[in-house]
């Protein structure tokens, strides 16, 4: 057996959308108020399918693969998502206690009291707390996993909320 395990994936047809989508949308739409010190190691989409078929065609059974790409802050995604869409990206940071806070509220009132999908989840707020950085060097070196530029899956997931009505 062979197991990948994607980072987070940016780029187009986040069509649900995924975690990672929602920040890209919500930050398209303006609801971007802040950010939580933490981050995430990024990586297009269409690098994480190709990954999978490496590791199906070049894996080593018994090995795990991680697919991604780059470390970067949450505040370096917003400040990449700006430029990139012509935005200003949000320069408040919100302290963890804060934003649990607010996660806690949001769940009861638009989660439970409205049936709506919160903005920030409790769940979400608490995986924040430590930022999910990585090291995919073992899939880019064994499997030839291409890596595409942080910037372009970031492009690409802007035109893509753009171009259907996300922002």
């Amino acid at each position: 057996m062979v197991v990948v395990n994607p980072t987070a994936p940016m780029g187009p047809w986040d069509v649900k959308p995924t975690p990672t989508g929602r920040i890209v949308r919500d930050f398209l739409l303006g609801k971007m108020f802040g950010y939580v010190d933490t981050g995430l190691n990024v990586v297009h989409v269409r690098d994480v399918a190709r990954g999978h078929i490496l590791a199906a065609e070049r894996g080593k059974p018994g090995r795990r693969y991680i697919l991604g790409n780059r470390n970067m802050a949450l505040r370096e995604i917003f400040q990449a998502l700006g430029t990139i869409a012509g935005r200003r990206p949000p320069r408040l940071r919100v302290p963890y206690a804060l934003a649990l806070a607010f996660a806690h509220l949001d769940e009861l009132v638009e989660g439970r009291m409205a049936r709506g999908t919160p903005r920030a989840t409790v769940a979400e707020v608490k995986l924040s707390r430590k930022p999910m950085y990585f090291d995919a060097s073992r899939a880019v070196q064994e499997l030839g996993m291409p890596q595409t530029s942080v910037e372009e899956a970031l492009s690409d997931a802007v035109d893509w909320f753009r171009d259907h009505a996300h922002g």
